[in-house]
């Protein structure tokens, strides 16, 4: 794996897709949420944004951290994957970033192991949209990237 250096214009692409990514999965996120399909007490970056924060932080914070996160790793996966831009390397980031919520933030969260603390839910819950940020991704750097 070599790390490519991305020439400005490059950047603003990663950059962007990074940001769209991450809107269309808050587009597919809040719903779920709001209407109770989600199984998890509250959405991961709310939660992250409560811990570092403070616990009276409002949803708008928590997906500004969800902006910023999906679209840092969007980059990452552009510079680090330069060459081989493929549904596989993304895939392989989304559920490596899967395996971290699950055995780091979740307990971090207080939702235990794997999110056990919560109900088994929230293993297959967390895949969904780890899956969905690979596609995205994935396809969002196939257009942009020609």
């Amino acid at each position: 794996m070599r790390i490519h250096r991305l020439a400005p214009r490059e950047a603003l692409k990663a950059l962007g897709i990074g940001v769209v990514t991450a809107l269309l999965l808050t587009a597919i996120m809040v719903p779920a949420f709001k209407f109770g399909i989600a199984p998890m007490p509250k959405s991961p970056s709310l939660a992250l944004a409560q811990l570092l924060i403070g616990p009276d932080v409002p949803m708008p914070v928590g997906l500004l951290f969800h902006v910023a996160y999906v679209t840092f790793w969007s980059i990452a996966y552009v510079v680090l994957f330069w060459d081989r831009l493929t549904i596989r390397n993304a895939l392989w980031l989304g559920l490596g970033l899967w395996v971290v919520i699950l055995i780091v933030f979740f307990p971090l969260f207080g939702w235990g192991f794997l999110g056990l603390g919560i109900s088994l839910k929230m293993i297959p819950a967390s895949l969904v949209p780890h899956v969905l940020f690979a596609v995205f991704l994935w396809r969002l750097c196939r257009w942009g990237f020609k």
